[in-house]
């Protein structure tokens, strides 16, 4: 299957996920990412580990990110690296970076100076909080971000204080971001034939990802989110039964729905705490304790069982180990295998993405430092 970006030539100066993980999904759509990194160390990420899990030298979380990209080593203040690196630019169709404000600048590979060097760029720049303003410098990491966005105050009870995601959520959905600004920008120079700025910054997107409570905050009053005090609540501004209950043999989660059918169904008396649709809300934390008492008394199977035919949405809270032992995980195909060589792979995820009915795997391992340099040098004839 012939992909939709292949032919596209993108140079990744990027480091650790947010840039990286937006070369990560053009280079599963065909485009071919070359990654830009410091001899000898590389991306900071490859010694960045989660659970200090590598394959070789290189992190498992790299791994994760630098799938099915070519790994050119450049010193950024090397004349001769640079000398290279401007020609190469002058072939590529996509440049992105995420140094911080003036980096860039300084060695003449801004916009304006790439402009000069490829007049159809497109140019791709991540930041922590803005090129400009006030904290241009600050330090763009995902945990700094989520804190002042207000993301922490949405999840947990409200007597946990601060609850983060368990995973670099401002950082994923920033290079989801820059992909898709990208993806626009390829569409824009094909009608302009010039070059293109796309800027993304870590903060914008997080808070873009929270748009439906920051309206609801911004037209209500500003009223800060209500987290309930009860265990298992799961959206500051929805009312019960939204949330997650305990049973004698797990957790079941309950979306939306009508609460009056819903006590029905499973003989749930709430008559004292629910007269109107207001209620729902005002009698949240009460509500969610008389249905937790209800479900308490049965395992997961029955109560599945018995909302499922009623037509209720409802599943069941599963683990790592459950969830990639369901048929529709094994039917999404979303799992693939890595050939790192020598008989060793690694199992990550695939694209998301069907095309055509098709799905978009790529078994290519990522790349070691330095491992396309001179394939890179005679194919643009760098040297």
């Amino acid at each position: 299957m012939r992909r939709p970006l292949e032919g596209v030539l993108v140079l990744e100066f990027c480091q650790f996920l947010a840039g990286p993980s937006a070369g990560l999904r053009l280079a599963d759509l065909g485009a071919r990412v070359i990654k830009i990194e410091r001899p000898k160390t590389g991306d900071a990420c490859r010694q960045l580990s989660i659970k200090n899990l590598f394959v070789d030298d290189d992190s498992l979380l790299f791994h994760t990110i630098n799938r099915n990209k070519e790994s050119y080593a450049a010193d950024l203040k090397n004349a001769e690296d640079l000398v290279r690196l401007k020609k190469l630019i002058s072939k590529a169709d996509i440049m992105i970076h995420n140094f911080r404000p003036g980096v860039m600048e300084k060695i003449g590979l801004d916009y304006a100076a790439v402009q000069q060097i490829n007049t159809k760029i497109i140019y791709g720049l991540v930041t922590g909080y803005g090129n400009e303003g006030p904290w241009a410098n600050k330090p763009g990491q995902d945990l700094l971000v989520q804190s002042v966005s207000g993301l922490t105050y949405l999840s947990g009870s409200d007597i946990d204080g601060p609850v983060p995601f368990g995973l670099s959520v401002s950082d994923i959905m920033c290079g989801n971001h820059l992909a898709q600004g990208l993806m626009a920008a390829l569409i824009k120079r094909a009608k302009s034939n010039k070059s293109v700025l796309v800027e993304v910054s870590l903060l914008e997107s997080i808070l873009d990802v929270q748009f439906e409570v920051i309206t609801t905050y911004l037209n209500d009053g500003g009223k800060l989110p209500e987290r309930s005090a009860v265990k298992g609540s799961a959206h500051a501004y929805l009312s019960a039964p939204y949330g997650m209950y305990k049973t004698k043999n797990g957790h079941i989660a309950l979306a939306m729905g009508d609460l009056k059918l819903i006590c029905s169904i499973i003989d749930c008396d709430i008559s004292d705490l629910y007269t109107d649709a207001n209620s729902a809300f005002e009698n949240r934390d009460q509500l969610i304790l008389r249905l937790g008492k209800t479900f308490a008394a049965q395992n997961n199977e029955h109560w599945l069982g018995l909302l499922e035919s009623n037509g209720i949405w409802c599943a069941a809270v599963l683990n790592y180990k459950e969830a990639t032992n369901l048929d529709v995980y094994k039917s999404l195909k979303i799992q693939q295998t890595l050939d790192l060589g020598e008989g060793r792979k690694i199992k990550t995820t695939a694209s998301p993405i069907r095309l055509d009915g098709n799905k978009l795997h790529a078994a290519k391992a990522a790349p070691i430092l330095g491992q396309h340099n001179v394939g890179i040098n005679e194919e643009f004839e760098l040297n």
